[in-house]
Formats: C-alpha cells, structure tokens, sequence
C-alpha cells in the first residue's frame, strides 16, 4: 500500500492531500481549521486531519510532495528585480530577507514542520518538489474521465509560467506551452480587482459578480494594457502595471488610462465606472480564454478539455468556452486554485514519477470534491450540547420533510451534512440554503446572513435530471463552475422602463420564476446534484420539488463574509448564532433560532476581516 501526501503553502489557501494506491482519501485547507481565510501557513491542521482520517502516523507516509519548486521561485524573483532595477527597490527589501531566512531552503523548513507531526519522522530524504502548473495540470487531468485532453492552465504565476498548456494521455501528462511572468491573466484579472476596491485573491469572484451590472465600455482601453494575438497569447504592457516588483497592482499610467484612482474601500461606493470596468475586464478576459481554446483545439485535434489554476474558477468564462462548443467535453478541477495543487503534487508523483496505471471513472475521481471532515451523530450531538445548543433529533424521513418545509415558507437555512467540501465552493455538505422563488430571498441572505454586497449572486443546486428543463445546459455541472442562461419560458422579460434602470437598481426586478438565482443578465452559477455522490442533499431538493413543483434550491457557502467555510458543529452553531439564520439542520439534530439561549449570540459582523 503506498501513500502519498501531497501539499501546498506560503502563498495563499494552504492545504494537504492524501493518496492511497492512488485513490484520492482526504483533502483540506488550513483555513477551515484555524478560521483565517486563504490562510498561507503551513498546513498543519490539515495535515494532521488527512492522516487521522486515514488512521495513519507521518512515519507511515512513503512519499511526501510540495506543489512547486522553490529555487525556480526564488530565481524568477531575483531575474525580475534585476530586469526592473532600480525600480522596486522597496519591494525588494521585503521580499529578500524572508526567501533567504525562510522560503530558500525549503524542504529544511518543511522537515523541521513535519517532525512536529510524528517524533518517528526522522528522514527528509522522502520529501519532492512538483513544478507549479505541473500540479495544477495533473489535478485537473488525472482525477478527470477522460482517456486523453488538453489541460489548460491560467493563473497568476507559479515558477514562471502564468499560462500552460498540457497533453494528457493515460497515465502521461507533458506540458508543451507555456506563457511567463510578467505576462499573466490572473494578475490582469487580479489587477482589475485591486482597482475596484477588492482585496487581492479573495475578491475576484466580486469582480465577476459585478460585472453584469455593467457595460464593457472600457474594453478597447483595457486593450491598450494587453496586446492579444489571434491564438490567445498575450503580453501585458508593464508600464500600466506595479505587480511585479512594487507594492500595488496598478500604476499611476493605468489610473490616468482610466481616470480615477483605485477605490478606497472603507470610503467610496461602488458606482456604475466599477460596475463597467468589471464588464470590460470580464469580456476581455473571456475573448483571451476562448481564444487560447480555440487555438489549441485546431493545433492538437484533441476533444476533451480540462481546466485548472485560478482562472478556471471564472465560471461566466468557462461558461462561454462551453457555449462555443470548442470541445466535446470539459472537466474543471473543483479545487482549481493553489489548495488543489496539494492534490496535483501527489497525482504527478504517483503517475508520472512511478508509472501506476490510470484507473478512469467515467464520473471522475473527486468524490464530489467530500473529501474534508465529517462527524458521527454522536460526535454531533456530544459537541452541540457542550456549547449549550438546544436541539431536538429525529430519524432522516422527518430530517427531509421538515427541512424542505422551512425551506418553502422562505427560512433560510444552515446545512451541515457529511464530509466538508474541498475548494472554494460549498455543494451542499457546508451550505446556507434557501428558496428560490422567493423575491426577497437574495438581499435578506446577502445582508442578514452573509454580510456582503447586496449585488452577490447565489447559485441554485438543481436535480440532475430536471437540468434542461430550466436551464440553456445539457451538461452536467456538479461542481458550480459553469454558468448557463435560464431557459425563455422561465425568464420575466424587463419591461422598457425597467431595461433603462442601471446597475444595482435591476437587482429587486423579478426575471424569471427563480428570482434568488437569476443574475440579471439571465445566467447562473450552476450545480448539478446527483443521488450517488450526496445522496442527503439530493433527497432534500427531491422533497422540496415533490412539495413545491420546483427542482431547485438557494446553495451559498456556510459562512459569513471574510469567514473561511465551516468546519465542525461548533463552528456551524457560531454562525448559526451570529447570523439571522432561522433553522440549523446539522446531521440528524435541527435548532431552531427562537429555541436558542440568547445570552449565546454572536456578533458576525465584525467577527472576520472582511475581503
């Protein structure tokens, strides 16, 4: 039995991954551990949590695998300062000193971290370094159903490459193309999210959010910044840009492009320039992705496609290279940011470092991406009564019934059923839930449980095989990553008066007989259920449909805004109580708000730094 622990960390959304022969058997970020979102440190917890989930000590591990190279990082980083000099002198100073205190050496540091573990660990001699976007690929391309695809990956910048693309065949994956720092589309992207106020690596999908609201009149501008060929190839002008040796995103020459400022967020509103300048960044964006697909469909003649890094969490994005039909099928890695790579690290080492034969399930190998923690009934109800909740059990025929009635009087519900979720993305094992057919539904979880933006859009969770009855998609989606046009005779066409209101202020229009999940230009953020992966949630939206007619529920992550996703029953009943969440459904124990000790109230909205 061989077993390969794959990690990632010191950038952002540190994690581990756990293979057994092969098979995927846990996987977890750190945040949803120590409650620090995107936290970068070393994955200790999570660590911890994948071996005891497999009742394994560090000592019994045969392999252990980092998701990059850190000489090739730390080379990268020295080329561009020297290439920039002596601009980025400042940055300099600050980056320098930790490499070499800290990141230089690597694998000293993360065998004096592995010790902790097991003080039978004694050896770094089992310890690897995986390239960047090799594990990126590999996460993406291995766990998926293909026998052969074409992997592309996009994201900020790993050693140096920003952009690859990899042929996959069997238990072979090479990497043909790549495009290199500076020259990146997640740090483009991630520019135009420093610019309208959001935080780096965290506020993207804000940016995609408010881009509907808005016109993509800045597009031509934008392309004064990014030189895009025919193929999809790209280099960014770095003189409107301060990302690869300063302490900014943006220059003073990108701001006077676009004449203001990057906005303060503590002090300035969201006006209809952001709600712009997030279209234009979408559709340009967009353009460069459906370009890069195209090309390299023509160039390879291969027609599955699968994607990973950052970017392929940009859902519209991936959405419209679906709508093109540039290839037969596509598969995105649920973990497609740096947590995947720990998972990546491992498949690479197991297939292409030792050879093991590829066994291709014709779903995938994510397990529906519940590969987190999950917790017994008795662990449940031992925890919930030690923080004083007040609940009431009842077997899972009743657990469905009531759930889905709450549900159809328009209560907003917390969902903690099985094992935690791995990736950004809730899929209804850590979800808030709620009806979509409610008017009001958007805004109340917006600003009463969430505490974000009233503009953020919630996805629905619909049957698997009502799919194409409500939506423009004949594709399964299980993993929230594509978005698709509600069908016509759903939608609620806007009246004249109503197609001239601008920005937020189409938000309270009803657009179709989903209003709670309909984005206003018509689309949404799709997840497919199925019985075989989450057989509780399927259950629960079948019930809701036998009573309502209506297939689809309200899926958000269980959290609050700037709060990683929730972990144990602890950390669900604090957001219960700190949140105007009415009911909290956690294993076979339902709470009722009105029933709880009051003297027991959180208060969320300045619990967590907000993002």
């Amino acid at each position: 039995m061989k077993k390969i622990l794959g990690i990632s960390a010191f950038y952002h959304d540190s994690a581990a991954s756990l293979l057994i022969d092969g098979e995927i058997v846990a996987a977890a970020q750190e945040e949803r551990f120590t409650r620090k979102k995107h936290d970068p440190g070393y994955p200790y917890n999570a660590i911890e949590f994948v071996l005891n989930y497999a009742n394994l000590k560090l000592s019994e591990i045969d392999q252990i695998v980092f998701f990059e190279k850190p000489f090739l990082k730390f080379e990268r980083l020295l080329e561009t300062y020297v290439a920039f000099a002596p601009k980025g002198f400042v940055s300099f100073t600050r980056a320098i000193p930790l490499w070499i205190k800290e990141k230089l050496f690597q694998k000293n540091l993360l065998f004096n971290k592995l010790k902790k573990h097991d003080k039978n660990y004694k050896s770094d001699e089992n310890i690897f370094f995986s390239d960047h976007h090799l594990s990126h690929a590999a996460s993406a391309f291995f766990p998926s159903p293909f026998e052969d695809a074409l992997i592309l990956t996009a994201d900020g910048v790993g050693e140096w490459a920003t952009t690859t693309v990899a042929v996959g065949n069997g238990n072979k994956l090479d990497i043909k193309k790549e495009i290199h720092f500076p020259h990146s589309l997640g740090l483009l992207y991630s520019a135009f999210t420093y610019y309208t106020g959001f935080k780096v690596n965290s506020g993207e999908y804000k940016l995609m959010g408010l881009a509907p609201y808005g016109n993509p009149i800045y597009e031509d501008k934008i392309k004064q910044t990014v030189d895009i060929k025919n193929d999809g190839t790209f280099r960014l002008d770095q003189r409107y840009f301060n990302y690869a040796t300063g302490l900014t995103m943006t220059s003073n020459k990108f701001n006077n492009l676009f004449g203001q400022k990057p906005r303060d967020s503590q002090k300035e509103k969201i006006t209809q320039f952001h709600m712009d300048i997030a279209a234009s960044i979408q559709k340009v964006t967009e353009e460069i992705m459906i370009k890069l697909a195209k090309s390299i469909r023509e160039e390879y003649n291969i027609k599955n496609l699968c994607l990973a890094g950052g970017v392929a969490l940009n859902c519209v994005a991936n959405g419209k290279i679906l709508k093109e039909k540039i290839f037969d099928n596509i598969w995105i890695q649920p973990a497609a940011g740096d947590a995947g790579g720990s998972l990546g690290a491992a498949l690479a080492l197991w297939h292409l470092d030792q050879g093991n034969v590829r066994k291709i399930n014709p779903n995938d190998d994510m397990k529906g991406s519940y590969l987190g923690a999950e917790f017994s009934q008795d662990q449940i109800e031992k925890e919930l009564k030690s923080i004083g909740a007040i609940f009431k059990t009842v077997d899972y025929g009743n657990l469905i019934d009531q759930t889905s009635n709450y549900l159809s009087n328009e209560k907003a519900i917390g969902w903690f059923q099985g094992r935690m979720e791995f990736g950004p993305r809730a899929l209804g094992g850590r979800s808030i839930l709620g009806d979509p057919r409610s008017e009001k539904m958007q805004k109340n979880l917006n600003l009463k449980v969430k505490y974000r933006e009233s503009f953020r859009p919630f996805a629905p969770s619909i049957l698997k095989e009502d799919l194409s009855n409500w939506f423009n998609i004949n594709v399964k989606s299980p993993y929230m990553l594509l978005v698709a046009e509600i069908n016509s005779e759903k939608k609620i066409e806007m009246t004249n008066d109503q197609k001239k209101l601008f920005g937020i202020e189409k938000l309270n229009i009803k657009r179709s007989d989903i209003p709670a999940v309909t984005h206003i230009d018509y689309s949404a953020r799709i997840q497919t259920v199925s019985q075989k992966t989450n057989k509780p949630y399927y259950d629960l939206i079948s019930k809701f449909k036998e009573k309502t007619g209506c297939p689809i529920i309200v899926n958000t992550s269980f959290n609050v805004r700037g709060e990683p996703i929730v972990n144990t029953p602890t950390d669900a009943f604090n957001c219960f109580m700190g949140t105007e969440l009415d009911y909290l459904v956690i294993g076979n124990c339902i709470l009722d708000k009105n029933k709880q000790n009051q003297n027991l109230k959180k208060d969320y909205t300045k619990k967590f730094e907000l993002d």
